[in-house]
Order: C-alpha cells, then structure tokens, then sequence
C-alpha cells in the first residue's frame, strides 16, 4: 500500500509530465496522442515509474523509444516544473500502459462467445 505522501508525489509527477508531454511532445513524436495514465513511486521516493497510453498508432514501443531518447530534455522540463515541491528528483522510467488494450481484447473474446452461442 502506498503511502499519503508516495500518491502525492505520484499525483504531482503524473500531471507535471502530462503537462511537458503536452508541450513537447509534437516535437518527439508527432500528432501521436499520448497520455500520462498514471505514475508509481518507490517508498523511499527515489524512483518513478510512468504509465503512458499512446494512441493513434500501432508502433506503441518505437513512440516509447523516441521518449526516452528525449528523456534528459523531458526530465529536465519536469524538474523546472516541479524542484519546488521535492527535496529529491525521482528517476525517471516510463512504461507502456496496455491496460485498455487488454480490455479491449478482453471485451472482443466475449463478444465472440456470444456470438457463438
């Protein structure tokens, strides 16, 4: 279980770097829609995993990639946004979040069951 303070610091890093996605992102990555689904820290607060959904493409991990490539500007982005709420900056790992994907497929085998029935 998460603590007050690691979802509050999550909450900050997720709408923060929802906001330089936003900004910089048609830069990186073009008119791919990108979003910040949620963002994970470690107990001790040194360590942030990101979960973004892309849509509007089908390369989801070569988008991941352009990401991290630009990931020194992107951090250094969210630090400006955000160095007045942390003692320490996080490092930073982003994830694709499939979750909807998932349930998308999840959602078109039951749809096929019926169908079969």
């Amino acid at each position: 279980m998460e603590s007050k303070r690691q979802l509050q610091i999550g909450e900050l890093i997720k709408r923060n770097f929802s906001y330089v996605l936003q900004s910089q992102g048609s830069f990186i990555y073009g008119d791919i829609l990108v979003s910040v689904t949620k963002a994970v820290m470690a107990p001790d607060l040194s360590f942030a995993k990101i979960y973004l959904s892309v849509y509007g493409t089908e390369e989801k991990e070569e988008i991941l990639a352009k990401i991290e490539e630009h990931m020194p500007q992107l951090k250094a982005d969210l630090v400006h946004r955000i160095r007045k709420h942390v003692r320490r900056i996080p490092t930073l790992a982003v994830y694709i979040d499939d979750t909807l994907d998932e349930m998308y497929r999840i959602d078109e085998m039951f749809d096929h069951l019926k169908k079969e029935k």
